[in-house]
């Protein structure tokens, strides 16, 4: 089995290129794209914490070289009748994949973030990731919470709202880690949400920003060009946590 297929296997628990995408292998240029860019947004290696980074890099490099392989035409044909890959011939070990990244989609600014969030918010999209969030962490709700795009601690409640229903449906199991959760780790959690809304409240403060969108259009304008660089990877880093979360979402762990 060549390199990139034993990796995907390790990180992701297949060594089928189209699954790590979780794409058709029909899926036309646009999907391929769509399911890359959602993908890395999740495991983004700005979206976790320190300890859990390395992993995180190891993903996104990875899910790189294999969007890299399966839109290009000619090695996707081969892979296709092989199932096999050539390693040396898709792309090289020290490509900047964050870069590349940043090269394959444009600049998100806080408007698309936001746009993104109104379009996703309780569709059907959301439905499906959030209950596959809940069964892949077993009920945990940091895992879920961690695992669906654009969410907050604020979210908790209509979600716990939405998988009661299921649960009562018959839809997903009643896990124990859902319907019997320690007071203690709510609580964590709850703290956790406060102190990082603290912290992007100073964010916001050290970088000039007020509430509204003029405010910002306002500020992007009238930097040069270091403060709009310092801009760009503020924005980023929204966009990574909040879906727009960066790669949040994700080396998530269950039980986190």
């Amino acid at each position: 089995m060549a390199p990139l297929l034993k990796v995907c296997k390790e990180l992701f628990g297949t060594s089928n290129l189209f699954e790590v995408l979780d794409v058709d292998k029909d899926a036309n240029e646009n999907q391929l794209k769509k399911a890359y860019h959602k993908l890395s947004l999740k495991i983004h290696p700005d979206r976790v914490d320190d300890e859990e980074k390395e992993m995180a890099t190891r993903k996104f490099q990875t899910l790189g070289k294999v969007y890299a392989l399966l839109s290009d035409k000619d090695l996707r044909a081969v892979y296709i009748e092989t199932g096999e890959v050539d390693d040396e011939a898709t792309v090289t070990e020290d490509r900047d994949w964050d870069e590349y990244w940043r090269l394959m989609f444009k600049k998100i600014d806080i408007q698309d973030i936001k746009d993104f969030e109104a379009k996703y918010r309780e569709s059907e999209e959301e439905m499906n990731d959030l209950k596959q969030a809940y069964l892949d962490g077993e009920g945990d709700m940091n895992y879920v919470l961690s695992e669906v795009l654009c969410c907050t601690y604020e979210d908790e409640g209509r979600f716990r709202g939405i998988i009661e229903e299921w649960i009562e449906k018959e839809e997903v199991p009643d896990f124990p880690n859902f319907s019997e959760e320690d007071k203690k780790k709510k609580n964590a959690r709850k703290r956790k949400a406060a102190a990082e809304a603290k912290e992007a409240q100073q964010m916001k403060k050290e970088l000039g920003l007020g509430d509204d969108m003029d405010s910002l259009k306002a500020l992007i304008q009238k930097r040069n060009k270091g403060r709009e660089e310092e801009m760009d990877s503020f924005l980023d880093n929204l966009a990574a946590k909040y879906g727009g979360g960066s790669g949040k979402k994700k080396g998530s762990k269950k039980g986190k």
